[in-house]
């Protein structure tokens, strides 16, 4: 397998592979399961290759306290809870993991989660969740790494927030805890995320340095950004999905609704067809065209014997004469026999031959 591909399940991931898409539940569920199962149903309507859940408690992820630094800021998107109230509403029922993994896979979509902390990860592993997601407030948490990396399970890992030695040292403490499969995605944590703060062209320097698939965790409004990702050489691409941010919801703000979803991984799709490869041949649809390129024909009869000058012969369109670049060779020539006017030019037809064909 190439260094810059990991496997899924039984999927490929990254270099020479299509975009893999990744539709995150997150809080979007707003604590209805009825919800959350109408969310993977239209997440595979989208156009989804998996699905994505977060795993954690309120207890697991911070204390009920009143002190100041558990109140969440007042630029934030969240301001005016604490951290406890926050995960509180946002966090997604372990008991419906098994089920809504059901209801994923029936509907043949992968399904995976973030685990915030060592008991999550266990529980995840007892699924026999595929890969784990790493989000990019845990990947200075090198503990929380040991325990993915001894589940030996493959690994995405977000650089929000990252400086270059964080996710140097996220990374080798993965691969040294047994973890082989690794991708990294370039992330920009704010919620909504502003378009100048991301800092796409990070994504081959990543892929260049690491030698690993790299993708995009976004949080920007729409699709725009993820599709340019994708031109940059982004093999993975995870955006918040909601059913309509009209429900509300932590996280309802910056995530996207079905129709727009399914527009983005069209584009995706249609973006990764027009990438191809590197090539300088006419394509099948090009050769079609090659008939109107310019040419050299007769513009004036021309008498047997009677020279070609620059009044009877023109390089004009269609493209089935002598190239162009042959009208100083033909100019002075003299025609065999009659040459009337709209005959595409050739040797054949003029004393002293030459050689060539119309693509020589």
């Amino acid at each position: 397998m190439k260094q810059r591909q990991i496997k899924i399940g039984d999927r490929l991931i990254g270099e020479g592979q299509p975009c893999y898409i990744v539709a995150e539940i997150s809080a979007n569920h707003n604590q209805s399961f009825e919800i959350a199962e109408k969310i993977i149903h239209a997440a595979k309507k989208a156009g989804a290759d998996a699905v994505k859940l977060q795993t954690y408690t309120p207890e697991t992820m911070t204390l009920d306290c009143e002190r100041e630094d558990f109140q969440l800021p007042n630029d934030s998107v969240w301001s005016g809870k604490k951290l406890f109230e926050l995960y509180a509403q946002a966090y997604t029922p372990w008991e419906w993991h098994p089920k809504l993994q059901k209801i994923a896979h029936d509907c043949g979509l992968d399904f995976f989660s973030t685990p915030f902390d060592e008991t999550a990860v266990d529980f995840l592993d007892k699924l026999r969740i595929p890969v784990f997601k790493v989000a990019s407030f845990e990947i200075v948490d090198l503990p929380l790494l040991k325990k993915i990396a001894e589940t030996g399970k493959p690994v995405i890992l977000s650089t929000g927030m990252s400086s270059l030695a964080e996710i140097d040292e996220a990374v080798a403490t993965l691969r040294k805890g047994g973890t082989k499969d690794i991708a990294l995605l370039k992330c920009t944590s704010a919620y909504p995320a502003p378009p100048g703060g991301m800092n796409l062209n990070a994504i081959p320097y990543l892929s260049k340095s690491y030698d690993l698939p790299i993708g995009l965790s976004d949080h920007t409004l729409g699709g725009h950004v993820a599709i340019a990702a994708v031109t940059l050489g982004a093999n993975i691409v995870e955006k918040h999905f909601i059913l309509s941010r009209s429900d509300g919801g932590p996280d309802s703000s910056f995530s996207m609704e079905p129709e727009e979803f399914a527009r983005m991984v069209t584009a995706i799709r249609e973006v990764e067809q027009a990438l191809g490869g590197i090539s300088f041949e006419p394509s099948s649809e090009e050769l079609k065209s090659l008939g109107f390129r310019r040419s050299l024909y007769v513009v004036q009869d021309i008498h047997p014997g009677e020279k070609v000058t620059l009044q009877n012969v023109r390089s004009i369109r269609p493209g089935y004469g002598l190239a162009p670049k042959f009208l100083d060779q033909v100019i002075g020539k003299s025609a065999k026999s009659s040459i009337q006017k709209g005959t595409r030019l050739s040797w054949a037809l003029l004393d002293g031959g030459g050689g060539g064909d119309i693509s020589d």
